[in-house]
């Protein structure tokens, strides 16, 4: 054996762990250390990012204009919050107690002439401001969450990037890149986790398969192998030396079971449950905080809020879509399932109970938790029966927490009517920036899969949204 030749995949594939670490989507290896205890350490830094699919009205959530005319303002009062000038919709009521662990920024925006989801996702996501195709040629770029798998991989767990319910229904609603990892690969896109009929708030919720269990006793045998390949010749190049710490390490992460019991909402305390809601957001976003304990780097949460049980219109990927009645969605700022009354309670709570239970526990510190749409919504009402807004990329509100974002700060500033940014407006490439400082993930300079040098965004991160 001692004089066979083996090139990485096929060093890989004899322990039969190749498969799995290499063409899985999501599923890479890091370097997490254990404790003198033999345990897995936590991660260093997490990421739950709520993607409000659709793009909600920010001048009807946290960027209100009070003083506005009513066809632009809308019918909603703004209340005063935690910190001092910082208001928002009447609806968050939880959201005003707990204002002084978020950020808000009330000056992101669109550069250009998109007005579609595709492009608004794609551009958010990528941390790009350019068109998906420009002369033909297919903007490749990965988005946040493959960025962060490739540069923060876990070890604690057999996922580093997930994303929880898939935007689903006309494609018109879905990035182009989310499943394929862009430049990157398969390896690095996101594993998908539930759906309309499969989500945790059901009884019968089941997690994917890449977390059912696995049979010890034959990936034992296998590790046996392992061992005799490490004795032999060719492990003691250095790059295949390589390839077997990633056997091991793939070989350790399946065998765990907290990977597979982040799923068991069931140990969860009622009382906890019920804070976050019911509800597939309210239980995705518990989800996401059980799934950030099991060591998972970056989970994106489609912050679908579910369907009023009178309303059962409309597929659940684009709660956000608010158009009203000239595209069939019922009124804007009813109680159906496009509608403000529905959604803005339901996000309310469960936002609310995961910044709660986060700063409680202290991961907050490490846990970098974003909401935002892709983009908002036209400043003005549209004039139709029921009422609705059209989409606005021109201006737009996100909040930032976490991982050493400060809290209690409203950051940028529109116009009076909500229309564009008047001071320190804010790119999809400065928001990446953000997000990749806070995570400790280099900007300039990074390699990619193959070994090449690229550079993940053009813009800056804000510095003064840090303590």
């Amino acid at each position: 054996m001692k004089d066979l030749q083996f090139n990485r995949r096929q060093a890989l594939l004899a322990g039969g762990l190749g498969t799995l670490s290499m063409s899985m989507p999501g599923v890479v290896m890091g370097s997490d250390e254990v404790n003198d205890a033999g345990q897995a350490v936590r991660a260093e830094k997490s990421c739950i990012f709520i993607l409000l699919c659709g793009g909600p009205s920010h001048v009807d959530t946290w960027d209100m204009k009070p003083d506005a005319p009513v066809d632009y303002r809308g019918p909603y009062t703004p209340i005063e919050t935690r910190v001092p000038g910082m208001l928002i919709n009447e609806m968050h009521t939880e959201l005003a107690k707990v204002a002084d662990q978020f950020t808000l920024i009330n000056s992101m925006h669109h550069p250009g002439s998109i007005s579609n989801h595709f492009d608004a996702m794609h551009n958010l996501l990528s941390g790009q401001s350019t068109k998906r195709v420009q002369e033909g040629i297919l903007n490749d770029q990965p988005y946040l969450g493959s960025i962060v798998a490739r540069h923060k991989p876990s070890t604690r767990n057999f996922v580093s990037n997930a994303w929880l319910i898939k935007c689903v229904g006309p494609p018109v609603f879905c990035a182009p890149n989310i499943g394929i990892g862009g430049y990157l690969g398969s390896a690095y896109a996101p594993v998908f986790v539930g759906s309309a009929e499969n989500h945790p708030a059901m009884a019968t919720f089941q997690p994917p398969e890449i977390y059912a269990p696995v049979d010890e006793s034959r990936f034992g045998d296998r590790r046996g192998l392992l061992a005799q390949l490490e004795s032999a010749r060719y492990d003691r190049d250095q790059q295949v030396k390589d390839w077997s710490d990633l056997r091991a390490k793939t070989y350790d992460a399946m065998t765990r079971t907290e990977g597979r019991a982040a799923f068991e909402l069931q140990r969860e305390p009622d009382a906890v449950r019920n804070r976050y809601g019911m509800h597939p957001l309210g239980q995705n976003l518990l989800l996401a905080r059980r799934m950030v304990e099991a060591g998972v780097r970056f989970i994106t949460v489609n912050g679908w809020a579910g369907q009023a049980t009178h309303d059962k219109s409309g597929p659940p990927s684009s709660s956000w879509d608010m158009h009203g009645g000239n595209m069939g969605m019922g009124n804007a700022f009813g109680d159906g399932s496009y509608g403000m009354g529905f959604c803005l309670p339901r996000l309310d709570q469960a936002l609310s109970a995961l910044l709660t239970d986060l700063q409680q526990s202290g991961l907050l510190k490490n846990t970098l938790v974003v909401v935002t749409g892709e983009f908002g919504r036209t400043p003005y009402v549209l004039k139709q029966d029921p009422p609705g807004r059209q989409h606005w990329p021109q201006c737009f509100s996100t909040i930032l927490a976490g991982a050493g974002i400060k809290g209690g700060q409203v950051y940028g500033k529109s116009n009076r009517y909500g229309e564009f940014p008047t001071h320190n407006a804010v790119r999809p490439e400065e928001l990446a920036a953000t997000i990749y400082h806070a995570l400790d993930i280099p900007i300039n300079n990074p390699l990619d899969a193959t070994g090449m040098f690229r550079t993940l965004t053009t813009g800056k991160p804000i510095l003064d949204l840090f303590g």
